[in-house]
């Protein structure tokens, strides 16, 4: 009669709009479950789509809940009321953030996984310090540019930005004059670290001297290097420092490095018992890689000889520990087998002429 019983007018009330957004709640959950519940029983025989799986938990729920709470606002009561542009703005900015979050789960899951599968077991070479340094580099690449393009899309969503970004890139002169000033800083880093990255300088895993100090690579970056030095510091470089100033790498071919160890001795050491004693040493050494061992007398000036010993191992933590134990060892035996052998300094005293003679 005079009563309006459309149930389509019913969701246009509060109580739709609650009714819908828990529905949509449900559907949310409902996929996430589903997609985890699938994902679990197929993680039997592939493993790596439960941890798939657990990366893309949090940000896979956020997405199925944002789109199904503007789907349940689009068909409610929140559509026709005179704030529904701007919460659809805020819907839209939310989706956009939400799936690129989600596509860079993705991307670095996948990387991970192809890094994995080119690096097992070949860690610690030089053909996987670069094959593991060159796609954390592309990984987050990857996904800086993921950000900026969500970023941009974000923007450019708004009438106004358009329009400003549309007669700024018009102009060709304020479009280099940007790409020069970011050039020099931002832009300028992000080069550096492309180039280390697939030029082979420096790699993640690799000994290197920086600025005086003893350091593994412990990060490479878009814009900067972490050093881990030896005393547990971090040194923060920025990418162009590697592609400016020349550093000193040990692992740059290869781990296998050659120390030396100075001692400065009396004449009267014995050398060809101190050599026996050397070779005893570094034999029973389980760090010596038996490539290269001598020893030589390079310098005798000065009251004392300068004394050499060359070791080789198979890397520079082992070659540390070498040299540390070997003059130890050597300080220990001369101290208890040949005091004489150490270094003294020698004073000559002469009487003075005496008076009439």
């Amino acid at each position: 009669m005079g009563t309006n019983t459309d149930p389509l007018l019913e969701w246009e009330s509060w109580l739709g709009w609650f009714v819908a957004v828990l529905l949509a709640v449900v559907a949310a959950a409902a996929i996430v479950i589903t997609v985890r519940f699938t994902l679990t029983r197929l993680a039997r025989r592939r493993e790596w789509l439960a941890e798939m799986e657990r990366n893309l938990r949090i940000p896979g729920s956020v997405l199925c809940l944002v789109v199904g709470l503007w789907i349940a606002c689009a068909f409610t009561l929140p559509a026709g009321q005179g704030w529904w542009p701007v919460a659809e703005r805020v819907f839209l900015i939310a989706t956009i953030l939400s799936g690129a979050w989600v596509l860079a789960t993705l991307v670095s899951f996948g990387m991970s996984r192809l890094m994995l599968r080119s690096v097992a077991g070949d860690v610690s070479t030089v053909q996987g310090r670069r094959r593991r340094t060159q796609l954390t580099i592309i990984n987050r690449l990857v996904i800086v540019a993921i950000g900026v393009v969500a970023l941009g899309i974000v923007l450019f969503s708004f009438p106004e930005v358009r329009a400003v970004g549309t007669s700024l890139l018009a102009s060709a002169g304020i479009v280099s004059v940007i790409a020069g000033l970011a050039a020099q800083s931002t832009l300028g880093n992000l080069i550096a670290g492309l180039q280390i990255a697939f030029t082979d300088s420096i790699r993640v895993g690799d000994i290197v001297v920086v600025e005086g100090m003893w350091g593994r690579i412990g990060e490479i970056n878009l814009s900067y290097v972490v050093v881990d030095v030896w005393d547990e510091r971090r040194l923060i470089l920025p990418c162009t420092y590697f592609t400016k100033t020349p550093i000193e790498s040990w692992t740059r071919r290869s781990d296998k490095i050659i120390g030396t160890v100075y001692m400065d001795l009396d004449w009267r050491v014995p050398i060809d018992e101190l050599r026996a004693k050397f070779t005893e040493i570094i034999e029973a050494a389980p760090e010596y890689d038996g490539r290269s061992a001598n020893v030589l007398v390079t310098g005798a000036e000065g009251g004392r000889v300068t004394v050499r010993f060359k070791i080789s191992a198979a890397n520079a933590d082992d070659q540390w520990t070498l040299r540390c134990h070997l003059r130890e060892s050597i300080v220990t035996w001369l101290q208890r087998e040949h005091p004489e052998a150490l270094p003294v300094t020698r004073v000559a005293v002469e009487e003075p002429a005496r008076p009439g003679r």
